[in-house]
């Protein structure tokens, strides 16, 4: 698709409000949210909760602007403005989860599941682990999925061969967020190319610049780890390859449709149509390849043409399941549908009124310039970025609002910079989806721990690409190695 119109393309200047005044409706909603996650429990306003204080500090803020002499139809204009900017970046959102769920009862996951985990060998655990948590966050999108059923089964089988259970999940959280990145199924992946003003996958296709480097520093690691570390026993994962096989018809045909929509994406096909074709084309796969499970999402007793349109509608719009006797891959085998998309877009639409309530009274004008004297070189800007995503992370312990809020903030400065906004959106996953597992009370590091039943400071070294990658993309800042402009110099 042609490049994406960025988010703060008209950011308004208001001589009225100083910083303190910018910045108050910024305090208003790291204060709420940290009240929310210390205090209640992630669930002060219910399982919107983060939506709900974004709206509450755009309130804030629109109040401190009409202070401050901003009419209201300023506001409305910005507001309206960045509501339409997201458009697109909304629809890839529901062709994705339409994605996810015609390529699991098409049997496209659970095929690549099944493959990866056939590749698991004793002698080369850890990167194993690192490989198959790749592949199959790269197939769902997910790293917290990819956690709690593979990376489960993983913790139970090293533990068996005496690996230490840090170890372990330093291994399969490195690989779950390297697949959750790189993946187009992944709503941190959606979001913050939103938030910067670029398309998902030229967002994708410059993350691989700081990614595999640092997925490939990992694995070598992750090797050296195996041969040094003693272990005892043999992995077993038979019982999930059955499981899946008696539950799908696993065939390598499955892998055709993947392999055309990265070979469409590739040649730069436009994300709607790639991402359309992969959801036909799934269904196509589904009907043909699974026709029993299509007829029993709808209860019917076998396939025909009303079972056949309304098991792929309810896999494309709807949550779907398929039943399994392997409590392991029950969770695994779930899809939200586009409606497991919503909670993200109405973040989406809840951080744009608040980001078109900051523009429309300035407040980010002024925060970018502040931002601009302390960050004079292209270096201390990318610095910045990264240093505001981790402190989001640490105060709002929460990953999406550690790409939000710095996205939202700091756009206007790389433009100003003549920075393509694809440096920011892979500087806020860089910094602010990846090191959300490395922070306690984060609610990613909260999960983990708890899913993986390892603390985090006993995996937090182990989780080597998560601290890495905000390294990684300050080396690349410093070196100015393929730093895109929006306009190159001549």
């Amino acid at each position: 698709m042609g490049k994406m119109p960025l988010v703060d393309e008209n950011i308004v200047d208001n001589k009225e409000l100083n910083i303190l005044e910018a910045l108050i409706p910024i305090l208003v909603v790291v204060g709420l949210l940290s009240y929310n996650i210390f205090f209640a429990d992630g669930a002060l306003l219910g399982d919107y909760s983060n939506h709900y204080i974004l709206l509450v500090g755009g309130l804030v803020a629109a109040i401190v602007g009409l202070y401050n002499k901003t009419t209201v139809s300023q506001i409305i204009q910005e507001v309206i403005g960045n509501l339409k900017s997201v458009l697109i970046p909304i629809t890839i959102l529901m062709l994705v989860g339409a994605l996810a769920g015609t390529w699991l009862v098409s049997g496209i996951i659970p095929t690549m599941i099944y493959y990866g985990l056939k590749i698991l060998n004793p002698t080369i655990f850890l990167p194993a682990t690192v490989v198959i948590s790749s592949v199959i966050s790269l197939a769902t999108g997910s790293s917290w999925t990819t956690s709690a059923t593979v990376g489960i089964a993983l913790i139970g089988i090293g533990q068996a061969i005496g690996m230490p259970s840090g170890m372990i999940a330093g291994a399969v959280i490195s690989g779950a967020y390297f697949g959750d990145k790189m993946s187009p199924l992944s709503d941190t992946t959606n979001l913050a190319p939103a938030m910067a003003g670029t398309d998902l996958f030229t967002h994708i296709r410059y993350m691989t610049i700081t990614t595999v480097p640092s997925i490939i520093v990992t694995l070598v690691i992750f090797i050296i780890l195996t041969f040094v570390t003693d272990t005892s026993g043999s992995t077993d994962v038979s019982s999930l390859l059955v499981s899946l096989d008696s539950d799908f018809n696993i065939s390598p045909i499955l892998f055709a449709v993947p392999v055309i929509v990265v070979a469409l994406i590739v040649m730069k096909t436009k994300p709607l149509i790639a991402l359309l074709i992969g959801v036909l084309l799934a269904a196509v796969f589904a009907l043909i390849f699974q026709p029993d499970i299509i007829a029993s999402i709808t209860g019917a007793e076998s396939l025909h043409i009303g079972s056949a349109i309304s098991g792929l509608a309810t896999a494309i719009f709807t949550e779907t399941s398929v039943e399994s006797d392997n409590e392991t891959l029950r969770d695994l085998l779930s899809s939200g549908g586009m409606i497991g998309m919503m909670w993200t877009i109405f973040l989406i639409i809840a951080a744009m009124i608040f980001g078109g309530v900051m523009d429309g009274i300035g407040a980010l004008s002024r925060i970018s310039k502040a931002l601009l004297s302390m960050a004079t070189s292209v270096f201390g800007l990318f610095a910045s970025t990264v240093a505001s995503a981790l402190a989001l992370n640490i105060t709002a312990s929460d990953q999406y609002l550690a790409i939000v809020v710095p996205g939202k903030m700091f756009s206007q400065a790389y433009a100003d910079k003549n920075l393509a906004p694809e440096n920011l959106s892979r500087t806020l996953e860089d910094a602010g989806t990846v090191t959300s597992v490395l922070i306690p009370w984060n609610t990613c590091g909260a999960y983990q721990s708890s899913v993986l039943g390892v603390s985090v400071a006993d995996y937090f070294f182990y989780a080597i690409f998560n601290w890495l990658s905000p390294f990684m993309t300050l080396l690349v800042a410093g070196f100015s190695i393929k730093i895109k402009m929006l306009v190159e110099k001549r």
